[in-house]
C-alpha cells in the first residue's frame, strides 16, 4: 500500500504531509490514523512505546476517550530523504471539564511506500481556563483560514 506524498519529500511534499497528518488525527478516527503507519511502526509517545498497528489503534482509542474536544495543529520544523520534524499543539479538556494546550515536538520516520515506520514524540501538558482557548473551529478538519501554530504565536 503506497501513502503518497512518499520520500525522498521535499519542503512541499514534507508540509503536505504535515497537513494530511493533522487532519486525520482531528478526525480522532483511531483506524483512518493508524492506516497511515506501517504494521510494526515503532512509537514512543510521552514515556508509552507502541509497536505495530494495532496497538497504535487502541493507543489512540485509549487516548481520545480521555482527551475529549481534541482539536490539533501539526507544523513543519524539518526536514530531509525520509524524515520529517514536526511541532504541534493541541487543545482538550477531560471529563471532568479541565481545559489543556499539549504542546509537543514530533520525529518522524518513512517507508518509500510512505508509511510512518518510526514515530517518536515529546508532550508537555499547560492547564489553561476555557477562555484561553484559540483552538475554537467545529470538530474535525482545522479550517484553511484558521491560522496555524506561528500565526498563533505558539
Amino acid at each position: 500500500m503506497s501513502r503518497p506524498p512518499v520520500p525522498p519529500f521535499t519542503r512541499e511534499t514534507a508540509v503536505q504531509k504535515v497537513r494530511m497528518a493533522e487532519d486525520a488525527w482531528n478526525t480522532r478516527d483511531p483506524q483512518k490514523v493508524a492506516a497511515a503507519y506501517t504494521v510494526d511502526s515503532q512509537w514512543r509517545n510521552r514515556a508509552e512505546f507502541v509497536t505495530g498497528r494495532q496497538a497504535i489503534q487502541e493507543f489512540l482509542s485509549r487516548k481520545w476517550a480521555r482527551e475529549l474536544d481534541y482539536r490539533l495543529i501539526k507544523e513543519l520544523w524539518a526536514f530531509d530523504a525520509d524524515r520529517i520534524a514536526v511541532r504541534f499543539a493541541y487543545e482538550w479538556h477531560d471529563d471532568s471539564g479541565n481545559w489543556f494546550r499539549s504542546y509537543g515536538n514530533e520525529n518522524w520516520e518513512f517507508d518509500e511506500q510512505g508509511l510512518m515506520r518510526r514515530r517518536y514524540a515529546s508532550i508537555n501538558d499547560l492547564p489553561i481556563a476555557e477562555f484561553d482557548r484559540r483552538y475554537t473551529w467545529p470538530q474535525g478538519r482545522r479550517p484553511d483560514d484558521h491560522p496555524g501554530l506561528s500565526d498563533l504565536g505558539l
